[in-house]
């Protein structure tokens, strides 16, 4: 019998664990990723990645979520170099958004490709979805690329959708079908 596992010869994707906080809160917290890309509004504390890691059961039909650590294989000891999450899960339509942030210095290596492609496999195949959507602001290149070579095609342009300070970006809506 063959293990459960998301992984290939150089990226493992997991469930967050404990050890992981300090470096959730790090790509949780960062102001420029965070102005960019993300919907929050504050930061995120040490307490709420406690309570999260605690409380998230990853089924995604209850949690309606799931997070993956990325993590490769570095002198001998494994290395969280990014995460992906599958959030906004509707079980009747079998859709979920998709996001995925590589820390700077992994950037540009495949990771992000492999842990999409890893993911995406996961959802069609053993979940079940029919479809895997993300937005990515207009201006974002290399994350439009991104998903363009995993799959995905454009599905729309959002305009004024993103607001980084006083200034407004589009977004591309991008959708993969399973």
């Amino acid at each position: 019998m063959k293990p459960f596992s998301l992984s290939n010869d150089r990226i493992l994707l997991r469930a967050p664990e404990p050890k992981d906080i300090a470096v959730m809160l790090r790509f949780e917290n960062d102001a420029e990723e965070l102005e960019a890309t993300s919907a929050a509004t504050g930061p995120y504390s040490r307490y709420q990645m406690e309570r999260y890691i605690r409380n998230n059961t990853n089924d995604i039909f209850t949690d309606h979520e799931l997070r993956y650590m990325i993590a490769c294989e570095r002198e001998g000891q494994q290395e969280v170099v990014g995460m992906v999450d599958v959030f906004n899960f509707d079980p009747r339509h079998r859709k979920a958004e998709v996001g995925i942030l590589v820390s700077r210095p992994f950037r540009r290596q495949g990771i992000a490709s492999e842990a999409l492609r890893l993911v995406a496999g996961h959802c069609f195949q053993w979940i079940g979805m029919h479809q895997l959507y993300a937005y990515v602001r207009a201006d974002n290149t290399p994350c439009l690329h991104l998903f363009l070579r995993e799959g995905f095609v454009q599905a729309g342009r959002l305009q004024d959708w993103v607001a980084q300070g006083h200034r407004y970006h589009d977004a591309v809506i991008l959708q993969k079908l399973g």
